[in-house]
């Protein structure tokens, strides 16, 4: 007979990502034959640049496949503090922890900053591993809604105040956005140190999408006067460098904090990748040309979507940056994606999942003839 488990308090207050969830009903349908345009999964269709890949394979080759300092080479390490450096971001190599994923980085802090009971304000539409991470570390969530300001925070400034107080210990930021795609405008970026200074509060600044804007360009809110001491970085080398599988991200923090984090990163992942850390230094350091073409592939398919959008009379937002995008649908947007991967084989996420229902994000890291296939079966399918 097997024993009943019975499992902690803290993992039964999670459920299992939303984005993945899709993405394994997509997978579950292509194996069973079933053509499904996925647009549900971050992740860019280009290959890591080559010159990247060679580093890596160069890597392997001269042997490095053993145990590294445990918060990152000295190489990544110095590399990302000049990438840093370039975003007005003032940070030392003690400052920073190489992690395998910006999703290690971001677990890091959440445990080394929220004890149960401690409040953490996110904006919605929030990625959905935030609310997650909270939880998972015991805290008490408070959110405010951008939905009613085309998902920017600048209107919004009056909600997030009244959201934050001196009980908050974390505010997350996440500019530009998952899911929506909104870059936060400066004046709103400065809303949030005022407000942070005023009652004392961290912030996460995940800017894991930095490099990937369009219309305006992004700023690093830890470069504001008054934010270098109580500004947590996370980035990472997924989205800009399409590096997903190759699991590397960094955070960048006051050096009490790294020490703290530390400890859980010592404890639990031991290191990144030997051989991934030196390709990453390679992207860093020689891949501006490959991210700059994927972001005008990518402001190309945003600028399909909306004028395909706009013809079967949807108006969407238009996002600044990221490659996601809100898409306006029926009020139980779980049942309309449900119903859109199972009628017309397109995978999209239910906007609830992100706090924000009534919608259903779209990702448009596909090809432009695959976004076209999935908007022109939604249309078909009566989803539009």
């Amino acid at each position: 007979m097997t024993p009943e488990l019975e499992f902690t308090d803290r993992v039964e207050r999670v459920e299992p990502s939303a984005t993945l969830a899709i993405s394994n009903l997509a997978a579950e349908l292509e194996a069973d034959g079933v053509d499904i345009v996925d647009l549900s999964v971050g992740e860019p269709d280009f290959p890591t640049p080559e010159n990247v890949v060679e580093a890596g394979k160069a890597a392997l080759d001269a042997g490095h496949t053993g145990y590294t300092p445990s918060n990152g080479i000295p190489e990544l390490k110095e590399a990302i503090v000049e990438k840093l450096a370039g975003d007005g971001l003032e940070y030392g190599t003690d400052e920073i922890i190489v992690t395998p994923g910006g999703k290690q980085a971001l677990y890091e802090t959440f445990q080394a900053l929220v004890d149960d009971g401690d409040e953490v304000v996110l904006l919605d539409p929030a990625w959905v591993s935030y609310e997650a991470m909270a939880k998972l570390a015991g805290g008490e969530l408070s959110r405010v809604d951008l939905s009613g300001s085309g998902f920017q925070l600048e209107p919004a400034l009056d909600d997030l105040a009244e959201a934050v107080s001196d009980d908050t210990e974390l505010l997350v930021i996440n500019s530009p956005s998952n899911p929506s795609g909104a870059v936060f405008s400066d004046s709103a970026l400065e809303g949030v140190r005022d407000l942070a200074v005023d009652h004392d509060v961290t912030v996460i600044s995940d800017e894991i999408y930095d490099a990937v804007t369009y219309d305006t360009e992004q700023t690093s809110l830890g470069s504001l006067e008054g934010m270098d001491g109580r500004t947590v970085t996370i980035n990472g080398f997924s989205k800009a460098y399409s590096m997903t599988g190759w699991r590397l991200g960094y955070l960048a923090a006051p050096e009490p904090l790294v020490e703290q984090a530390g400890k859980l990163h010592s404890h639990s992942v031991s290191c990144a990748a030997n051989f991934v850390q030196h390709a990453g230094v390679e992207a860093l350091e020689n891949a501006d040309a490959a991210v700059t073409e994927m972001c005008e592939a990518f402001e190309e398919r945003r600028d399909m979507l909306v004028d395909l959008f706009a013809e079967h009379g949807k108006d969407v937002p238009v996002p600044d940056g990221a490659f996601y995008m809100m898409l306006p649908v029926d009020s139980d947007d779980q049942a309309w994606c449900e119903g859109a991967i199972e009628d017309a084989h397109v995978a999209t996420v239910p906007g609830s999942a992100f706090g924000t229902p009534g919608y259903a994000r779209l990702s448009y890291a596909a090809s432009e003839e695959r976004l076209r296939e999935g908007v022109d079966r939604l249309a078909d399918g009566g989803y539009l």
